[in-house]
């Protein structure tokens, strides 16, 4: 998720639905939320940011050494969580080899099925880049959960989903899973959805998070130049239709429409609650900014 003025889900410093409190508004306190792509939040402390004074990769460096390591090989831990160096290069290293494995199979090698390689592949990127940025932007909120991977019980889902409709399908109607024009157009959705969403990140640096903070900090402003210029929540168009187009892709249409269905009710939802409070931090400068610029999502304006 991205943000266009604070660190937020996509342009500020914005929940789902639940506004601040009125003690927490009169004391100033801010509180900041892990939100994911359906809403769910967990409340967290108040934020630290970087000094100004150390380079991101120092920031980010330092905030790994934080973790305790390994005195010897009996303590040496994988996937305990923890934002670890050990963890940090497994996961990279998975992701790459995902990604790498997967393209080869789907042009190299020629497979029947390229469509669920180019999948595969696609997650690889997709993962990858969502911890790139908080690396690079964001160091000091960096942590093993910024990949992503374990997002939210409804994301899982909906990936397994995608897979399992696509092997069943595969079995029972063959058919259906030639690659032809129709899954050329998802995998072209799916390249522009995640450069609308690196695009996003890279334009908002310091501003996106995978947090969504409910208060205006010092440091928020509001961004409106690069892909902002144009699209008002460019980190929820981009994973919109990067999923619309992967399920295309596979030629799912059971989870096309699923997809569609969940993405437009919490976007729309989403976007909404986010808006109200970038009103609210920037008065008539958002309301300016929203004047001119589409969200390039149906049916949401």
């Amino acid at each position: 998720m991205d943000t266009s003025s604070a660190s937020t889900s996509d342009q500020t410093a914005t929940g789902h639905s639940a506004s601040p409190t009125t003690d927490q508004a009169t004391t100033g306190q801010s509180t900041s939320s892990t939100t994911s792509f359906t809403g769910t939040r967990v409340n967290r402390g108040p934020p630290s940011y970087p000094s100004t004074s150390t380079s991101t990769s120092e920031q980010a460096y330092s905030h790994i050494r934080t973790v305790p390591q390994p005195e010897s090989i009996t303590d040496f831990r994988l996937f305990d969580g923890k934002n670890s160096p050990q963890n940090i290069a497994v996961y990279g290293f998975g992701l790459g080899a995902l990604f790498g494995s997967s393209l080869i199979l789907a042009t190299v090698v020629k497979s029947s099925i390229p469509q669920f390689w180019f999948f595969l592949a696609a997650l690889g990127v997709f993962h990858s880049l969502e911890y790139i940025a908080i690396a690079l932007f964001n160091p000091t909120k960096l942590k093993l959960d910024s990949f992503l991977l374990n997002h939210s019980p409804e994301y899982t889902l909906a990936t397994v989903s995608g897979v399992s409709e696509f092997l069943i399908e595969l079995y029972f109607f063959p058919q259906m899973k030639t690659w032809g024009f129709l899954n050329k157009i998802g995998l072209v959705l799916v390249i522009v959805g995640q450069i609308a969403r690196t695009l996003a990140m890279f334009s908002a640096k310091s501003n996106f998070s995978h947090h969504v903070e409910y208060y205006k900090e010092e440091h928020h402003v509001l961004v409106t130049d690069g892909i902002y210029s144009l699209l008002r929540h460019p980190s929820y168009f981009g994973f919109y239709y990067w999923a619309l187009g992967s399920q295309l892709m596979m030629m799912n249409p059971i989870c096309f429409i699923g997809f569609a269905v969940a993405l437009y009710q919490f976007f729309s939802e989403r976007i909404h609650d986010e808006e109200q409070l970038l009103i609210r931090f920037f008065g008539q400068d958002y309301r300016d900014y929203k004047a001119r610029t589409k969200t390039g999502l149906p049916f949401i304006e």
